[in-house]
């Protein structure tokens, strides 16, 4: 068990990251969803096809 007294390494060379850093970040996260929206897109048009290709249409 831990006696709660140990020494903890602490990194001196901390450097803050600036907001022209972060924007990137942001730029990516929009990248990835468009991405998914598209898939999801592509996905749900082709499930519509498979359902209009199998549908019966002499009723």
């Amino acid at each position: 068990m831990s006696t709660g007294k140990e020494q903890l390494d602490v990194d001196e060379e901390f450097t803050a990251v600036e907001a022209d850093d972060a924007e990137p970040v942001v730029e990516v996260a929009k990248t990835n969803l468009s991405k998914r929206r598209t898939i999801d897109n592509l996905l749900e048009e082709r499930r519509l096809q498979k359902q209009l290709a199998d549908y019966d249409f002499d009723l």
